[in-house]
C-alpha cells in the first residue's frame, strides 16, 4: 500500500515537472521569434532596454554586423550615453563589444571618453574587463591612446592584483606602444615587491619582460635584482627571479646570482629559494658558481645541508656542477659525514655521487693525476658535460626515476614562460613522488596562465601542489634556516 502511494504521488510531480520544462521552452522560443520580422527603425527610443536583455542583445549585434551605417548610428546615439552601465552589464558589455568593433573612429573616440572616468570600476568588474579589454583592442588614435592611459595609470597595482583588472594591464602590454605603456613599467618597477609577491602580480610583471623594450627590460631587471634577497623566499617571486635567469643572458643573470653570495646557505634550507639557488648553480658563471659551491664547502652547517630535506638537493647539484678541484674539495669535505646520513634516502644518492661503483670506492692517492683522483671518487672526467656519468646503466637510471634528470632542464626553461601565455588563470596542478622511491615531499605552489599538463620548469620531482603551505615562513624546512641567521647576514 505504501509503494502504491508513493507512486501515485510521484506520478504528477514528474508531469508538472515536464509540463514547466515545456513551458519554459516555449517561452525561450516566443523570446526568439519576437524579433525575427521585427525592423530596427520600430525600436527607436527602446535599443538602450534591449541591450540588457539577452535576446534584444543578440538582435542589435546582428543589426550591427549587417554594416548598415544607418543601423550603426541608431544603436549608437541610444547607447553612447549609458556606455558604463552596459560595459558591466551581463547582456550589454557584449553589445558594447560589438559597437567598439563596428564604430568608426569619432564614434570609439566618443566612448572612450564617455567611459574613461569610470574605467578602474569597469575593469574590475566580471564583465567590464572583457569590454574593456576589447576597447583596448580596438583603440586607432592618439586621442583615445591618451584618455585610457590617463584612467588607468594612477591604479596600476591595484589593477595588476586582481582577478579581472589583471588582463586589462595585459592587454595594454599586448595592445600598446612601448613608448605608451610606459606607466605600467613606471608602477612595476616602482613596486616590484608588491607585484612580484602577489599571486597575479608575479604573471604580468614577467609579462611586463616580454613586451620590454632594451631600456625597459633593464629598468625591471635592476628593480628584480635589487629585491632579490626578498623575492626569492616568496611563493610566487621566486618565479620572477627565475624568469630573469631563464633569459639565458649574464648581464641580467650574474649580478642577480651575486645577490645571494653570503646567503647561500640560508636560502639552500628553504622551501621556495632552494629551486633558485640550484637554477644558479646550474646557469651561473663558472667564476661565479665557484663563489656558491665554496660557501657551501666552507659551511659550519654542512652536516645539517646534507640532513636537510630541501638543502640536499642543493649540495647535488653542486656535485654535478662543480668544477674538478672544487667537487674534489666539496667529497672531501662531505665523505667523513657519509656514515651518519647513508641509511637517508638523500644520503644514499649523496653516496651514490661520491662513490660511484663499488670498484672506485677508494680514496684517491695523492700519486694520481687530477683525472684519475676524480674518477676514483665517483665523477665524470673533466671534458664530460652534467648528463654523462661513469655509473653503471642500470643504477644511473634508478637515481633518474629517484630525482629527476637534470638533463631536461635546459629543455624546460622557458616551460613556464609558455604556461603564462593565456589569459585564464587556472588551477595548480601537483607533481608528485612515489614513496616507494624513498625520496622526500617537497611541495610549492606556482601560478599559471595556461594548460595545467605542461610540466615545470628547472625542477627536481620534488611535489607542487596548492596553496596550502602559503601561510608557513619561508624558511619553513627542518631547522628552517634560522641557525644561519647569524651565519649569513641577511642582504
Amino acid at each position: 500500500m505504501h509503494r502504491a502511494q508513493s507512486s501515485s504521488v510521484s506520478l504528477p510531480n514528474a508531469a508538472a515537472v515536464s509540463a514547466v520544462a515545456a513551458g519554459n521552452r516555449r517561452q525561450s522560443d516566443q523570446d526568439v521569434n519576437r524579433f525575427a520580422n521585427v525592423m530596427l527603425e520600430s525600436l527607436v527610443n527602446e535599443i538602450y532596454s534591449l541591450c540588457k536583455d539577452q535576446h534584444g542583445c543578440r538582435y542589435l549585434q546582428k543589426k550591427l554586423e549587417e554594416r548598415n551605417p544607418t543601423y550603426l548610428n541608431m544603436i549608437f546615439n541610444e547607447t553612447y550615453p549609458h556606455v558604463v552601465e552596459l560595459m558591466i552589464d551581463p547582456f550589454g558589455n557584449y553589445l558594447c563589444q560589438k559597437l567598439l568593433e563596428h564604430a568608426n573612429d569619432e564614434q570609439r573616440t566618443v566612448l572612450v571618453e564617455t567611459a574613461a572616468p569610470q574605467l578602474v570600476k569597469i575593469a574590475l568588474n566580471q564583465h567590464g574587463t572583457r569590454a574593456l579589454q576589447k576597447m583596448i583592442e580596438h583603440v586607432s588614435t592618439p586621442e583615445q591612446v591618451r584618455l585610457i592611459v590617463n584612467a588607468l595609470k594612477t591604479n596600476v597595482v591595484e589593477l595588476i592584483q586582481d582577478l579581472n583588472g589583471n588582463h586589462v594591464i595585459q592587454k595594454c602590454l599586448n595592445r600598446l606602444s612601448t613608448e605608451d605603456a610606459q606607466f605600467i613599467f613606471d608602477a612595476v618597477s616602482e613596486n616590484c615587491v608588491a607585484v612580484g609577491t602577489h599571486r597575479h602580480g608575479c604573471c604580468v610583471l614577467q609579462r611586463c619582460i616580454d613586451h620590454a623594450s632594451e631600456a625597459q627590460k633593464k629598468q625591471l631587471v635592476n628593480e628584480i635584482t635589487v629585491n632579490a634577497f626578498t623575492l626569492v623566499q616568496d611563493p610566487f617571486g621566486n618565479y620572477v627571479t627565475q624568469y630573469v635567469l631563464d633569459l639565458c643572458d649574464s648581464t641580467y643573470s650574474d649580478p642577480l646570482i651575486r645577490r645571494f653570495a653570503g646567503n647561500v646557505c640560508t636560502l639552500s634550507a628553504q622551501k621556495f629559494s632552494s629551486n633558485v639557488i640550484e637554477k644558479c648553480i646550474r646557469i651561473a658563471e663558472p667564476s661565479t658558481r665557484k663563489i656558491l659551491i665554496e660557501e657551501l664547502l666552507s659551511s659550519v652547517f654542512l652536516e645539517k645541508l646534507l640532513r636537510d630535506s630541501y638543502a640536499n638537493y642543493v649540495i647535488q647539484t653542486a656535485l654535478d656542477y662543480a668544477d674538478a678541484p672544487t667537487r674534489v674539495a666539496l667529497v672531501d669535505v662531505i665523505r667523513p659525514i657519509l656514515p651518519s646520513i647513508r641509511n637517508t634516502p638523500y644520503g644514499r644518492r649523496i653516496q651514490s655521487k661520491i662513490v660511484g661503483s663499488a670498484g672506485n670506492s677508494a680514496a684517491p692517492s695523492s700519486a694520481n693525476s687530477p683525472q684519475q683522483t676524480y674518477q676514483q671518487a665517483g665523477f665524470r672526467s673533466s671534458t664530460a658535460t652534467p648528463q654523462q656519468s661513469s655509473q653503471p646503466q642500470q643504477e644511473q637510471q634508478q637515481q633518474q626515476s629517484q630525482r629527476g634528470s637534470s638533463s631536461g632542464s635546459a629543455a624546460n626553461a622557458n616551460t613556464l614562460a609558455r604556461r603564462m601565455q593565456g589569459l585564464d588563470l587556472q588551477d595548480e596542478y601537483e607533481y608528485s613522488q612515489s614513496a616507494s622511491s624513498g625520496g622526500h615531499t617537497r611541495q610549492q605552489t606556482h601560478p599559471t596562465h595556461g594548460s595545467p599538463s605542461m610540466p615545470m620548469s628547472g625542477l627536481h620531482e620534488r611535489q607542487y601542489s596548492t596553496g596550502a603551505q602559503f601561510g608557513r615562513s619561508a624558511a619553513a624546512s627542518s631547522f628552517g634556516g634560522s641557525e644561519f641567521a647569524g651565519y649569513a647576514p641577511q642582504m
